[in-house]
């Protein structure tokens, strides 16, 4: 009985002993590394335990396992005796709860961890933090765009911990945000060392279509496209290249925004402040056309000074002709300064002035008179368009295309292409005008055939047709037409049919129309001057001497 008491006793005691000293499954133990062996640690861990653990648990990513016999070392108690009555044991599983203790603490105090970057991802990379594994994602690997990230795996830097959830494991971190506050301190120290008006040196480090940004040590600085030459520059990249040193003044600073505006052409001479000494107005210059617009062309008079020759001052005969019609870029060019407006740094400048009004030119080599030959460019409503010299043009006249047809249908006769002669009558310079006449070249057939006759002359003309308004008549070869009123003083005797083809009739001129090229003739007229000439030279109406008397004596006179 006694004996059995003592067992009992016994057992209680030792499994009392064993619910006190082993340790809970699920939590960190401490152990002794007792032996190496096929790729593992054995480890004691007391209580009569003993566990293996591989020894790539005991090596941070990309380095060898620091591991050796007799080093104490914190395991990861999973099960107190597995099938081989072995302790089962991880010593990541350790290194992950001390992490994790380590990490929430760090995350609560805004500190940052030290880590490494150890693999790739979808979306970004993986980082050992010690034990916990967190996710890197690509846009907060550096400030700018990371293309190879390769020499930055497996190196031990710090982490800034953006988010963590211990319950799913999850760990995001920022390698981004540590660098853009030490880039914030240190552009801050820049930025106090500058000032307005200094000129400092820099490396170019980005070039774009505006301009370019240069390294001031830390800081980076805008310099503008506008600003790197006081001539126009169409690309940066035509003056400037990544990674060269340039000599820079700083024009602006932004405490606030700490945006820096740098500039090139203010550490060189302003070509403005010579310009009216160097192009007085009226003077003529080479120049290179830099840029062709819809209103004009620029010229570079030197680099820097640029003047605007606007279309209006480019051709004297060529109008609403765009620019690029008569000059290209690059294309060298005479041109004369016509303004100069310092305050707006405007030049402006004259093509055409270099070279002689064309008009001018034809006024001397072609006085009033002249003949020309030229080609119809144009056929109008009112005359033809004849393309002279120097690209110019002269203008024939409805009235001055024939001496025997109307304008109207005298330009019938011509077509777009036709080569015609004309003589020049009249140049105007100013109004850029030349008057041609092509009938001028021949006789004028009028003219000739009426020669000394005027308003009253009394002619003598051959009837050519007899009709009921009227009767033709014919006069030096022009034709005349004598209504029927005209024919005599006496409504009985205005009757066509009394005449026949053929007859000699004196008539009257009441006329002379050298625009419609028409005599006005009169038998009527005749007569009526007639009686007056009578009654003047024979008697007068208040003698009592009638008319018939008057007249009797007239004609006995005259046979007399």
């Amino acid at each position: 009985m006694a004996q059995n008491a003592s067992m009992e006793e016994f057992e209680a005691l030792l499994n009392e002993s064993l619910e006190i000293d082993t340790p809970n499954e699920g939590s960190v133990v401490k152990g002794k590394v007792i032996a190496i062996e096929a790729g593992q640690a054995i480890i004691d861990v007391g209580y009569k335990m003993e566990g293996r653990v591989d020894l790539k648990e005991f090596a941070s990513p990309g380095e060898a396992p620091e591991i050796a016999v007799g080093d104490e070392v914190e395991v990861y108690l999973d099960r107190v005796e597995n099938a081989r009555g072995e302790a089962v044991i991880s010593r990541d599983k350790a290194r992950r709860e001390e992490a994790w203790d380590r990490l929430e603490k760090a995350y609560a105090d805004e500190q940052r961890v030290e880590g490494a970057i150890f693999g790739r991802v979808k979306g970004g990379f993986t980082v050992d933090l010690g034990g916990a594994v967190a996710f890197l994602p690509g846009s907060q690997v550096d400030v700018r765009p990371v293309r190879d990230a390769g020499p930055l795996m497996g190196l031990k830097q710090p982490f800034q911990i953006l988010k963590m959830d211990r319950r799913r494991g999850n760990i995001v971190v920022s390698r981004r945000a540590i660098l853009e506050e030490s880039r914030a301190e240190q552009r801050a120290e820049v930025i106090a060392a500058l000032h307005e008006g200094q000129t400092v040196e820099g490396v170019v480090k980005n070039i774009t279509e505006y301009g370019a940004f240069v390294d001031l040590g830390g800081v980076d600085g805008l310099l503008h496209v506008t600003d790197m030459a006081w001539r126009r520059v169409n690309h940066p990249s035509e003056i400037l290249s990544i990674g060269e040193t340039v000599k820079v003044q700083v024009i602006k600073i932004n405490k606030e925004t700490h945006r820096i505006s740098l500039g090139m052409k203010q550490l060189q001479a302003d070509p403005w402040d010579s310009v009216q000494a160097n192009y007085p107005l009226g003077s003529v210059h080479k120049g290179r056309v830099t840029n062709i617009t819809d209103y004009g062309a620029f010229v570079e008079l030197e680099p820097g000074v640029e003047g605007l020759v606007h279309v209006s001052e480019m051709s004297w005969t060529k109008k609403n002709v765009h620019p690029g019609k008569i000059v290209s870029t690059s294309q060298e060019v005479d041109v004369m300064v016509l303004e100069i407006d310092p305050a707006k740094r405007r030049v402006s400048l004259g093509l055409k002035q270099t070279m002689r009004n064309p008009w001018e030119v034809f006024a001397e080599t072609h006085p009033v008179g002249t003949e020309i030959e030229g080609e119809v460019k144009n056929i109008t409503e009112f005359g033809l368009f004849v393309g002279l010299d120097n690209d110019i043009d002269g203008m024939v006249h409805l009235s001055d295309l024939s001496w025997e047809q109307r304008g109207e249908e005298a330009i019938q006769n011509y077509r777009k292409g036709d080569m015609v002669k004309a003589v020049v009558t009249e140049v105007d310079t100013d109004k850029e005008r030349i008057s041609l006449s092509i009938k001028a070249l021949g006789d004028d057939a009028f003219s000739d055939a009426v020669d000394g006759v005027k308003r009253g002359s009394i002619i003598t003309v051959t009837v050519t047709a007899i009709e009921d308004g009227g009767i033709e008549v014919e006069y030096n070869g022009m034709k005349s037409f004598i209504r029927r009123s005209d024919l005599s003083r006496d409504r009985s005797e205005q009757r066509p049919e009394r005449f026949q083809v053929g007859d000699h009739v004196d008539v009257r001129v009441t006329n002379v129309d050298a625009k419609t090229r028409r005599l006005g003739l009169s038998i009527k007229a005749r007569e009526i001057a007639e009686e007056k000439e009578a009654v003047e030279q024979y008697g007068s109406s208040d003698s009592g001497a009638s008319l018939g008397d008057i007249l009797g004596a007239a004609l006995k006179g005259d046979k007399g």
